[in-house]
């Protein structure tokens, strides 16, 4: 649908100054919208042919006037086709403000995303993590080192990026980083981020991910079985760092907790609950969500052994995420069993292993992991070979009634 367009010219005869002129004033609207302003110009009334929207006569004050006021309405106009060509939202109020040379500030990519970083390391131990907050700082490098290989350029206007924009910084993130595919998503999920920041303060009106779809492959991080935690907690280590880790690991696969949450246990979190038993009761560092967790016997018997011999009135051995990972591949290898050990594979063997494997719900294991949706309980559960039978046999014998009806008829 075309616009409608019109730049008109008029004056104020009302209002007269001590010179006996009158201001020109300017209309400009589109789609019926209408913006009036002052031209800075002025002429005495009687010398106005209002029809024409000029100065009257062919004086040379009057051909000065008017040309003049043609030059402007060349420059509306002008400004008119250059912002319907490079914005999709188009105002009698832009167009103003674009002659008077009043432009609204170029927000930048980089501009907005230390910003947005910014905000977020405000936030750090209120409502995010110190994790989060380094995974936008990784995804603002990248960005700044993407525009500068690509582009040569140090940043970019927010209303320059386009698709194209978007697709060479996804072929960057996989040629020249090596990222892989979930890797890669990641940092096109935290880039869409501001991209959506921008949009909703009305910075950009057309959204560069519009036709872009952010997918994530499915990856099974695996679980330790039933043999491989016995071989696990069957070992004898020399090395009391190792042992700790051995321990702590463990820990995690026979309550589901993650190792931050592990790590800021306190005595506080070890309650004895409504049937008697003692339980952890504490919230997530993650999603701040409630967990509830009973104490089974080995993570009993873990607390028992470190009970007042670590400083400070730790429940249990002090470490290092990096460290914990580092050295629980060292134990992987002591102890023969050739995955790759780190600390949320043991929240996995909780939630297929420990848990669902033994025949509890994956509701329960839901409310217990601290997810919000059982979909999120699906991505840590597996369906295990050995639930598989144990189900099958146990559906065989309640219908070995129909087997023997069918055995004494049939055959």
């Amino acid at each position: 649908m075309s616009s409608t367009f019109k730049v008109l010219f008029y004056v104020r005869k009302n209002y007269v100054n001590k010179n006996g002129k009158a201001g020109i004033m300017i209309r400009i609207t589109l789609n019926g919208e209408i913006c009036q302003f002052s031209s800075k110009l002025e002429i005495a009334p009687e010398l106005w042919d209002t029809k024409k929207g000029k100065a009257a006569g062919k004086s040379l004050e009057a051909s000065k006037l008017n040309a003049l006021l043609d030059n402007v309405h060349a420059s509306i106009t002008n400004h008119y086709r250059t912002i319907e060509r490079e914005d999709t939202l188009v105002t009698p109020e832009k167009i103003r403000n674009a002659f008077l040379g009043i432009t609204a500030r170029q927000e930048t990519l980089l501009g907005i995303f230390s910003q947005y970083n910014e905000n977020l390391r405000r936030l750090q131990g209120i409502n995010k993590s110190k994790t989060t907050i380094e995974k936008y700082d990784r995804a603002y490098r990248r960005l700044e080192g993407f525009m500068l290989a690509r582009y040569n350029i140090m940043d970019i206007a927010l209303r320059e990026i386009n698709y194209q924009f978007v697709i060479d910084f996804e072929n960057y993130l996989r040629s020249d980083c090596a990222c892989g595919d979930n890797t890669t998503a990641k940092f096109m999920q935290y880039f869409r981020t501001i991209i959506l920041t921008a949009k909703n303060n009305g910075w950009i009106t057309a959204d560069p991910f519009h036709n872009y779809k952010i997918t994530f492959k499915k990856v099974d991080r695996g679980y330790l079985t039933d043999e491989e935690l016995q071989k696990l907690m069957q070992k004898s280590f020399s090395i009391e760092r190792l042992e700790h880790v051995r321990d702590l690991f463990i820990f995690c696969c026979f309550t589901g907790l993650a190792f931050v949450d592990v790590m800021s246990l306190s005595q506080e979190n070890i309650r004895t609950s409504f049937d008697g038993n003692l339980w952890i009761m504490t919230k997530r560092h993650k999603t701040d969500v409630n967990v509830n967790v009973p104490l089974l016997k080995v993570p009993l018997m873990i607390l028992d052994k470190y009970r007042g011999k670590l400083p400070h009135g730790a429940l249990l051995p002090k470490i290092s995420n990096q460290k914990m990972n580092s050295y629980l591949k060292e134990i992987g290898d002591l102890c023969g069993i050739g995955k790759n050990l780190t600390t949320h594979l043991a929240r996995h063997t909780f939630a297929t292993t420990t848990t669902l494997s033994k025949g509890v719900p994956i509701e329960t294991v839901s409310k217990m992991l601290g997810h919000a949706k059982i979909q999120t309980t699906q991505i840590y559960a597996r369906i295990t070979d050995n639930k598989i039978s144990n189900d099958m046999n146990r559906l065989a014998t309640r219908l070995n009634g129909i087997e023997n009806m069918y055995e004494s008829t049939n055959l």
